[in-house]
């Protein structure tokens, strides 16, 4: 038997991201007895800690929950954490020394893209790098040009969308640096969203006799809940009656709930928080809205779609590649007037969205949990092999 690859995978923490889902998925599909795997979280927190197999051997540089607020007697401790990252970021080879314990690995792998530098920057020379870019960067503030071109210092850049395909083939300087740019669809299991949606809802009730909008998603400014509510007030005032029901957590959680209030929307808006299983809601709500300023690949398209919901979905990068360019769901401008015209077609012209669902029903997705899985592995055992056709 071939001796195990060491692996060193890093990711901020395993809270209730999409980065985050997609990385747990694999680690719980790799094969075992080819890698030994250490995960190093910068915080040890997160829904998805549970779910981590157990021969994953899990690190931390700090523990307990995300702080993000800045509360008065939380700020020392907000400060200590950052301090101390940001010493083992300058200084890598006391990380590499203490917490890694001088350990050699034959991989190293930024999980996002945020773990770029940490990767970049190990003190292990001949280790081999990847990175796994789940967002479009060209819409993520302070990613210019000068910074995307230093992804091209890993051996492989996975990409999860064509258009993220598509810019950094457009930054790629030779031949040697198309071939890093790699194209596989995140892993994501659809067994796990049906069998869950079949669970009870919990802490909402449905009202049957209006239509309710359902979005999902870390309550960041990426993803539009900001948007999404002034649309909503505008529908409102116009006479058209329906509900929001935003599941998610994050730290714009607090600046969408006060825009909520000041709307005065509390009667037609719900701020669930988070939930271990948002999957019921898909199941009950009328409408999916992805309301996102810009996105990676949308992992909660993917759910919705294998939940056969009726979607609207802002013009990101991902979206129209998994909505068949607007032939499974309802593609709109990605902009305020674009989210306006599609939930105003939604509640004057329901029937036109019976089209979409017929054609989910006889959809088949083109992209597997088993297809990825094996891409990936297939890339991690390329870096000792001859170069991969990003095309494969």
């Amino acid at each position: 038997m071939a001796e195990k690859k060491n692996i060193l995978i890093r990711i901020g923490s395993l809270r209730h991201g999409g980065a985050e889902k997609v990385l747990v998925t694999l680690l719980k599909n790799l094969p075992r007895d080819q890698y030994e795997i250490d995960l190093l979280l910068n915080l040890y927190s997160g829904k998805y800690l549970a779910d981590v197999p157990e021969w994953i051997n899990i690190l931390y540089l700090n523990k307990g929950e995300m702080i993000t607020t800045n509360r008065p007697h939380e700020i020392p401790k907000k400060a200590a954490r950052v301090l101390y990252q940001g010493m083992l970021k300058r200084f890598p080879r006391l990380l590499y020394k203490g917490k890694l314990k001088n350990k050699k690995y034959d991989i190293e792998f930024a999980a996002i893209h945020g773990m770029r530098d940490e990767i970049l920057k190990s003190p292990l020379k001949a280790s081999k790098k990847i990175v796994w870019i789940h967002n479009d960067l060209s819409q993520v503030k302070g990613y210019t040009e000068k910074e995307i071109r230093k992804f091209f210092g890993f051996d492989r850049i996975m990409v999860i969308s064509e258009k993220i395909e598509q810019h950094f083939h457009s930054l790629a300087q030779n031949d040697a640096e198309h071939r890093k740019i790699i194209k596989i669809y995140n892993p994501l299991d659809t067994g796990e969203f049906i069998a869950k949606a079949e669970e009870p809802v919990l802490n909402y009730e449905f009202d049957k006799s209006l239509p309710t909008f359902l979005s999902v998603g870390t309550v960041f400014p990426q993803k539009g809940f900001d948007r999404l509510l002034r649309v909503h007030k505008r529908l409102l005032d116009e006479g058209f009656r329906h509900k929001i029901l935003i599941v998610g957590d994050g730290y714009d959680f607090e600046n969408i709930r006060k825009l909520q209030s000041d709307l005065a929307l509390d009667e037609t808006v719900t701020m669930l928080g988070f939930t271990d299983n948002p999957y019921p809601y898909f199941k009950h709500a009328d409408f999916y809205m992805l309301s996102s300023r810009y996105e990676g690949f949308p992992t909660v398209l993917f759910e919705a779609i294998t939940l056969k919901k009726k979607i609207i979905a802002t013009e990101v990068s991902g979206a129209g590649e998994m909505l068949m360019n607007g032939t499974l769901g309802m593609l709109v401008e990605n902009s305020e007037e674009g989210i306006y015209a599609g939930m105003k077609k939604a509640l004057t012209q329901p029937q036109g969205f019976e089209p979409y669902i017929e054609r989910l029903n006889h959809y088949e997705m083109p992209f597997t949990l088993e297809n990825s899985v094996s891409r990936i592995v297939a890339v991690l055992e390329s870096l000792f092999t001859s170069p991969v056709n990003p095309d494969q």
